[in-house]
């Protein structure tokens, strides 16, 4: 199964995470399959690759909460569920 998580950059007191697609099986700092988009707490900058979340969204991939917090923010959900209208 793959997840939407967080995986941990930058330096001490000073991090900075990666949003990626990622088996659950594999550690944070794991391979991961695909990076999908950062996420700064500290200058509160989110950049996400919507396109790309929303292929993995729409195969399973389930996010963990603060990524979904991230996404919900993001209002990816409702792209998610206009695309599913377009394909029925």
């Amino acid at each position: 199964m793959v997840k939407l998580r967080l995986k941990r950059c930058g330096r001490k007191q000073r991090a900075v995470y990666r949003i990626v697609a990622i088996d659950v099986r594999s550690r944070r700092e794991g391979k991961d399959l695909r990076k999908v988009g950062f996420y700064d707490p500290i200058k509160n900058q989110t950049y996400l690759n919507v396109p790309v979340i929303l292929y993995f969204l729409e195969k399973g991939a389930q996010p963990t909460r603060t990524v979904q917090n991230l996404l919900k923010k993001a209002e990816v959900f409702k792209e998610l569920s206009s695309n599913q209208m377009e394909f029925n």
